[in-house]
């Protein structure tokens, strides 16, 4: 094709130029030679025309110009050629890729024959009753929880501190970017989700209706599906110390005016809905939120989880900091009952010093069903999931663009940790059976099987159940957010987490491994920590409107300000805390 475009491009000669052109020269000028007809010698017949061998100065001129262009396109026709090649490499590897995997892991591996993905096949009770010899008489090299974390690091302060001049700063915004001294209206979010998403929809609510100069009602809580927990949100927080710590930043009120409430007949619902995209911009809601609602007087947005991009002004993401770890306090029914729990924890960690580790064990029912992870129950276990599955998500989990692989999951570090792995992952640390361990969770998935292996590594094994009475219970429903704690972690110990974070990569490939010893696998887990501990301090670098990470789960440098004036949500000890990565996001 190249030769073809090459020819067609060729200069054609033209005959009707001959005449002219038979007085030119090899160097394309015309000679000084005369053909006046006042010469008596007679004419010599015409010559034929001689074949020219060079072409005039335009014409080499156009030729050039003719190759270059032919030069060009064969070029761009070989890199095209060569782009679409590539291109069809870079999307066939892919579905090779993706191809073996199923074939290795999927529903036709036994067909195939071939040997399971390393750490794709849950084996972890199996190992454990293989090394449980050497792990129950392993406490010489005992774990001090006094000596977990290693990693320091002083957090330096910005200077001045924002939160010195975020009263004033606000007053100035309001002024001159929303040129209104006043209020744009009322704002109304509806929170959903778990207690994650709805800690996150509120601390978003507050930093929204500072963005916008809005006054601020209490947060609704839709129901969740799955908890079905009728909570509000004086039923978690305390209302008062919610709005009092508010004040001067953003205006908080519990419900609308009577005016608004008439139009709308005494009936939030009936105000229109608008529907905000997830992580919206700060320049969306100034274009487009802000002119209705200064339109309408109030606005209700709903869902509301996810609605903020984290990139926002540092005197707004001031907003979250104030919001999550000054005016957040839990109610006082849920606080008094929390400090009792600590209180009896610290008494029965008396060999530890008053330490103990607290687990994150996120293996209730409706995670395992949510992970599409498979673990030892067989047939029966599958028809169980499947099922709840169906009940709770209604047909999410059938649709034809989903493509589940259990295998794949595992071995992508998606599967909830059991209670046997996250027993031999600490063991494995260093932690002995007279460490102290506190389960925070929900019901877990057949718990009498799981977690029995367990409490034989950890027999000083508690839950809110055996810490408290029924009674003290009794108002009370099971939830975690493991991710706002270890935030807040990192908020009381100047940046640093003090949270163990397994890599269930890595950790998966080992426990499927039956012929690891013992002393190998401690090896490992001892590095495994070691990873932990040191991430566990990291402060993320953070620019201009560039925060790429929660603010929630890493809450510094932007709140290290409010550290001075600590006014905390949560009363933490010093000990470890074991974060089971979870999917509640992502529903």
């Amino acid at each position: 094709m190249a030769a073809h475009i090459a020819t067609a491009m060729k200069p054609k000669n033209n005959n009707s130029n001959s005449n002219n052109n038979s007085n030119c020269c090899s160097n394309g000028y015309r000679s000084d030679v005369s053909n006046g007809s006042d010469n008596n010698s007679p004419s010599p017949p015409p010559s034929p025309p001689k074949p020219r061998l060079t072409p005039s100065l335009s014409q080499c001129r156009r030729r050039l110009r003719s190759k270059t262009k032919s030069f060009v396109r064969r070029e761009n026709l070989g890199s095209g050629l060569n782009f679409r090649r590539n291109l069809r490499y870079l999307l066939l590897l892919p579905l090779l890729y993706i191809s073996g995997l199923l074939m290795c892991v999927g529903p036709f591996s036994g067909f195939w024959g071939y040997a399971s993905v390393p750490g794709s096949v849950y084996r972890s009770y199996e190992n454990f009753q293989r090394l449980w010899d050497d792990i129950r008489f392993d406490n010489s090299s005992a774990l001090q929880l006094s000596s977990v974390w290693k990693y320091k690091r002083r957090v330096k302060v910005q200077k001045p501190c924002p939160n010195s001049t975020a009263r004033n700063h606000f007053s100035m915004y309001r002024t001159s970017i929303l040129e209104s001294s006043g209020s744009s209206g009322y704002l109304i979010v509806d929170a959903n989700g778990g207690l994650n998403q709805q800690r996150s929809a509120i601390c978003n609510a507050v930093a929204v209706a500072g963005l916008l100069n809005a006054i601020l009602v209490i947060p609704r809580f839709e129901l969740n599906s799955v908890w079905r927990d009728p909570s509000q949100f004086r039923d978690i927080y305390d209302e008062e110390h919610f709005i009092n710590n508010l004040k001067g930043y953003v205006n908080v009120v519990r419900e609308l005016p009577e005016a608004l409430m008439e139009r709308y007949d005494q009936n939030i619902s009936n105000i229109p809905n608008f529907r905000v995209q997830a992580w919206a911009t700060v320049n969306y809601y100034l274009g487009v939120v802000l002119p209705i609602l200064r339109d309408q007087g109030v606005i209700r947005i709903a869902p509301f989880a996810n609605r903020l991009t984290m990139n926002v002004p540092s005197h707004i993401q001031l907003l979250r900091c104030i919001t999550n770890y000054k005016a957040l306090k839990l109610s006082p029914p849920i606080s008094s009952l929390a400090e009792k729990l600590v209180s009896r924890m610290i008494e029965r960690s008396s060999m530890t010093g008053g330490k103990y580790v607290s687990i994150h064990l996120r293996f209730e029912q409706d995670m395992v069903a949510f992970s599409c992870c498979v673990y030892d129950g067989g047939e029966a276990e599958k028809l169980k999931m499947d099922s709840f599955r169906e009940q709770e998500w209604k047909g999410k989990f059938k649709r034809k663009d989903r493509v589940i692989v259990p295998a794949l999951n595992r071995i992508k570090g998606k599967c909830p940790l059991t209670p046997v792995e996250v027993g031999l992952m600490l063991r494995g640390m260093g932690f002995d059976n007279n460490t102290s361990i506190y389960i925070a969770s929900g019901k877990i998935y057949q718990a009498e099987k799981h977690l029995a292996p367990l409490l034989e590594m950890f027999p000083l094994l508690y839950t809110k159940e055996s810490l408290a009475t029924p009674d003290e219970l009794a108002p009370f429903e099971g939830g975690n957010f493991p991710l706002f704690l270890m935030g807040h972690r990192r908020f009381l110990f100047n940046g640093h987490s003090k949270t163990i974070k397994p890599d269930k990569r890595k950790l998966v490939v080992l426990l499927q491994d039956m012929d690891i010893s013992w002393k190998a696998f401690k090896d490992e887990m001892e590095v495994m920590l070691a990873e932990s501990d040191r991430k566990g301090m990291m402060v993320p670098r953070v620019k201009k409107f560039n925060r790429k990470t929660s603010i929630y789960t890493y809450p510094l440098p932007e709140c290290a300000c409010l550290q001075s004036s600590n006014n905390s949500t949560f009363r933490l000890t010093e000990g470890a805390n074991v974060l089971n990565s979870h999917h509640e996001s992502t529903r």
